[in-house]
Order: C-alpha cells, then sequence, then structure tokens
C-alpha cells in the first residue's frame, strides 16, 4: 500500500508499505479518508515522544471494511483505545484510562495511524457510517468529539446558563471553528468571540460563523470579560491571553497541546476564583453523540474542510508549518 511516513523531524514522505495484518478482535480498513489534526503537526516539529519516527500518523479517519466480521461496512473509527476494564473506563471515562493508546502512535504501543491506504483497527472502535453522512465528512467526526466533550465540560463548571455567557475562543483551527460551531448552533449562544492570527484562516472562520471573529490585538477586546474562554492552541501565549481576558469567577477550558513551557498568572487565577481546566479527547458517549451531530447537519456543512490526495500530504504538512495555509482542516484521501 501507499502511506505518508513521518521519517523525521519535519520530513512525512509518501511511499510503500506494508500492508497491516490484523488479529483477532480486528478489521482491516480500507481508507476513505483521514485529517491532519495538529497532534500530528506535534509529531511533524519533533515534540510529542508518544510518536517516533518511522511512523504513520493520522488518527481521524473514516473508510470501509476490507476483512473482518463486517466486510463492506462503511465506518468511523473512534481511533482512542482503552483497556475497557480499569476504574476510569467502567465510569464512561474511557479517555482517562491509564492503559489507552491512540491510533497514529507508537508509544505506549504501536498502532500505525491512517494517514495510509488501509489500517488495521479493533472492532470495539468501529462505528458505522449514517447513510446521509458524507464519508469524507466524517473524518472530522474526532475533532469534532474533542471540541465537543471540551465545550461540555467547561459547560458543567458555568454559574451561568452557557447560552447566556460571553465565550471567547482562541485559535481558529478545527478545535477552534468546531467548538465555535457547537457553541453557536447546538448551545444557542450569541455572544461568542472567535480570535485568530493567520488572516487567511480568519477569513475563512468568518464566512463560517455567525460570531465575531477577530485579530488578537482587536480594540473590540476587552481584557476580564469573558465568563468562559476555550484555549484551542495551548501555548504559553494563549494561555496568558486567556487568563488576560478571563473575568473573575470564569472558566478557562485548555484544548490545545502545542507546548507546556512558560509563565502563567496563578495570582489572577486564584484572586479570581477561575476554574482553570484541562481537557483531553472525549469519551465514546461523545464520540457516538458526534456521529449524531453530523448525520443531522446540526453544525453546517462543513465546507470549510479542503480535501487533498495523501500524494500530496507532504506539502499540506509543510503550509500548515508555514502558516500558509487557510483551511480550518485538511483531510487527505488515499
Amino acid at each position: 500500500m501507499k502511506a505518508l511516513v513521518y521519517t523525521d523531524i519535519e520530513k512525512v514522505v509518501y511511499q510503500d508499505y506494508e500492508i497491516p495484518k490484523i488479529k483477532s478482535g480486528e478489521s482491516l480498513i480500507k481508507i476513505s479518508a483521514s485529517g491532519i489534526c495538529g497532534s500530528d503537526m506535534h509529531a511533524y516539529h519533533g515534540k510529542d515522544e508518544r510518536r517516533v519516527p518511522p511512523l504513520i500518523l493520522g488518527h481521524e479517519i473514516s473508510g470501509v471494511v476490507k476483512e473482518g466480521k463486517t466486510i463492506g461496512q462503511k465506518v468511523i473509527i473512534n481511533p482512542l483505545i482503552s483497556c475497557g476494564d480499569c476504574e476510569f473506563c467502567n465510569l464512561g471515562s474511557e479517555h482517562l484510562c491509564k492503559r489507552r493508546a491512540l491510533l497514529g502512535m507508537n508509544k505506549p504501543i504501536v498502532k500505525e495511524g491512517g494517514l495510509a491506504e488501509f489500517i488495521a483497527v479493533p472492532d470495539t472502535n468501529l462505528n458505522n457510517l449514517p447513510e446521509n453522512l458524507d464519508i469524507k465528512k466524517a473524518a472530522i467526526s474526532e475533532p469534532t468529539a474533542v471540541s465537543l466533550h471540551a465545550v461540555e465540560i467547561g459547560e458543567k463548571n458555568l454559574s451561568i446558563p452557557i447560552k447566556d455567557a460571553k465565550i471567547l475562543i482562541i485559535g481558529g483551527g478545527a478545535i477552534g471553528i468546531l467548538s465555535a460551531l457547537i457553541i453557536e448552533k447546538i448551545k444557542k449562544n450569541n455572544n461568542l468571540t472567535l480570535i485568530e492570527i493567520n488572516e487567511k484562516r480568519l477569513k475563512v472562520c468568518q464566512n463560517n460563523l455567525n460570531s465575531k471573529v477577530l485579530l488578537p490585538n482587536s480594540k473590540d477586546l476587552r481584557i476580564n470579560s469573558f465568563d468562559f474562554v476555550i484555549d484551542a492552541v495551548g501555548n504559553d501565549k494563549t494561555r496568558q491571553t486567556a487568563v488576560q481576558f478571563a473575568k473573575p469567577g470564569s472558566v478557562i477550558v485548555h484544548a490545545g497541546l502545542t507546548n507546556s513551557d512558560g509563565r502563567f498568572d496563578f495570582r489572577k487565577v486564584t484572586l479570581q476564583e477561575i476554574s482553570f481546566i484541562g481537557t483531553y479527547c472525549y469519551t465514546a458517549k461523545d464520540f457516538k453523540q458526534t456521529i449524531n451531530i453530523l448525520k443531522d447537519g446540526l453544525i453546517g456543512d462543513l465546507n470549510w474542510i479542503e480535501y487533498r490526495e495523501l500524494k500530496d500530504g507532504a506539502q499540506a504538512f509543510k503550509q500548515i508549518h508555514d502558516g500558509t495555509c487557510a483551511a480550518p482542516k485538511i483531510v487527505l484521501i488515499p
């Protein structure tokens, strides 16, 4: 098969690769679409110890069962693999399982990812594709589940209804725009602002959201004024921005994972009783709810997704790296 293989820092190569062999309880999936995630970019930059070259990255995947119990079935893959029988799994918090793994990683276990023609997946991670959901758009299920989980964990900690909250989203990548769409269209909030530094991406967000979409230095922004902040980037500067704009008693949800270094205003967070919440992945329940959201078209037509051929994946990685890509999400098609 052909695969886009992460071979070194800032290097992915389209090359021949062995078709994976399935084990008992697994299916071989012929991939229809696979998205490039921010965590794939962390690996590309050599900043993810869980993803070590050589490795096929990618965990936002839809496809068709080629070998296994349900040959011919169109599926959406939940890439989060958990043990199924620890305290967290039994509570429905599979994303906190101590033995969790993800497709497109080789630590703690090797599970090659979806930027390829085929992938081997546990049967328990397969979700049937609804009839009226485009199989290419279905690859967006994973980041939509991440966004839904982030929005709802923040909502649980708000002191006011989310529809009444003044909300700031930092970052107009996939998690940022998906969180905004969920807040606008499902949570029915009309007091949301998204900020983005990439002017090309900013315009895409402006064209697809009803909310304010601004540069971070806009004079329309006021410090200490937001009830709920989602940091969908997760670096030193955006964490500082989140705290700066959060009002007393507000909630900050940290959904990005760009880096973990830098300064943090613990004094303000403490004196103003600001809740700072980390969020990772999603539960199996979140993932299934997401599929229904996409099936019913509840967050729009998703026309801001850009589709490219897998063989052109190296160029896509470079453009995301260089900041010259306008699309919040690039999905590769084998």
